[in-house]
């Protein structure tokens, strides 16, 4: 298959809106990454994410729709919390895992009896929406388990040849995927994947909002992901990724007998001061970490780099969504510092 490269004026979005009736798959911007897009209700469509990603059956698939008014489309229930929390944060990077119905096939939803409803605030990814009259999922539009893509050349790298097109759209703005929640009770929320959207946040309308155990540890056996993100190694480079907690001197004074070669170091901005190892930044604040995260990894590959130690994130705010997808890029091992 020829991968075709579109840019995001109307008339080319609307090719990718056909592309996507007619059951092909195509590379989606939004503002957290870019997504792999298809028709949430088109089995086979969805079959063909699956394979151009090489995703495991059991990992669910996130639906996005145009407004959250939509949702009662492809739900059985929706909580009177959920409608106060669309208020709120939608459209933007916030996904809402609620009871699905049969418009939304067993394969789209990993197999669960429930489905991940999000409405996208990018531009593009929502006009294409409005085009197709789909809905659409659209997990990371990257090689499954490698970083996210947020450009589009990222995805052109790792899909090229597997799918119908990409819609350049310009660099993600967020760089880590969505807050995905979960419902308990009239009034709290259990967190199944950090993004974004903060449990502090959260907190401005729920009472309660809980953060699972998997966001930091690995999933039971036979424990089922009911979220995209939970079960697998995710987000992780063809480098070794070696997390470290602790500060810049202490990083510094660890790092220095472990570096040869083929190994380099990821570190605040600010932190290259008096570093005499090789480095790359990834942002002096948790926000700019997780809009550079996902480059850097990638652009650590592209110089050849085996092993990297990276200083840790904070766990606190869109921090904990940053450190999230690092302890999964390394296997769970944290060294402390």
């Amino acid at each position: 298959m020829e991968t075709i490269l579109l840019s995001d004026n109307e008339a080319q979005l609307e090719i990718a809106a056909g592309f996507i009736k007619s059951g092909e798959i195509v590379g989606i911007p939004t503002e957290t990454v870019y997504g792999l897009g298809a028709d949430a209700s088109n089995e086979e469509a969805v079959r063909k994410v699956f394979a151009a990603k090489g995703r495991p059956a059991d990992n669910p698939l996130i639906v996005h729709l145009a407004d959250f008014s939509h949702a009662c489309k492809y739900t059985s229930s929706i909580p009177e919390l959920a409608y106060r929390l669309a208020e709120r944060f939608c459209p933007g990077p916030l996904t809402m895992v609620l009871p699905k119905n049969e418009q939304i096939p067993m394969i789209t939803s990993g197999g669960l009896d429930t489905v991940g409803i999000r409405v996208p605030s990018h531009p593009v990814m929502h006009r294409i929406i409005e085009l197709s009259g789909c809905p659409i999922a659209a997990p990371s539009a990257n090689t499954s388990g490698y970083p996210s893509p947020t450009s589009a050349d990222h995805v052109m790298r790792d899909m090229n040849g597997k799918i119908a097109a990409v819609v350049d759209g310009g660099q993600s703005e967020f760089g880590v995927e969505s807050t995905v929640i979960s419902f308990e009770g009239e009034n709290t929320v259990r967190i199944l994947r950090p993004g974004c959207i903060t449990r502090e946040m959260l907190l401005e309308v729920c009472d309660e909002v809980v953060i699972d155990h998997a966001i930091l540890h690995e999933l039971e056996a036979g424990q089922k992901a009911a979220s995209p993100g939970m079960k697998y190694k995710h987000y992780s480079p063809k480098a070794d990724i070696i997390m470290v907690e602790g500060d810049a001197d202490a990083f510094r004074r660890y790092v220095g007998d472990k570096m040869s070669a083929d190994t380099y170091c990821l570190i605040y901005d600010g932190d290259e001061r008096n570093f005499p190892y090789r480095h790359m930044t990834y942002g002096e604040d948790s926000s700019e970490q997780a809009h550079w995260l996902f480059q850097r990894l990638r652009e650590l590959d592209d110089i050849g780099a085996k092993k990297v130690y990276v200083r840790a994130p904070s766990s606190e705010g869109v921090g904990l969504a940053v450190y999230n997808r690092l302890i999964r890029a390394a296997g769970f091992e944290v060294i402390r510092i």
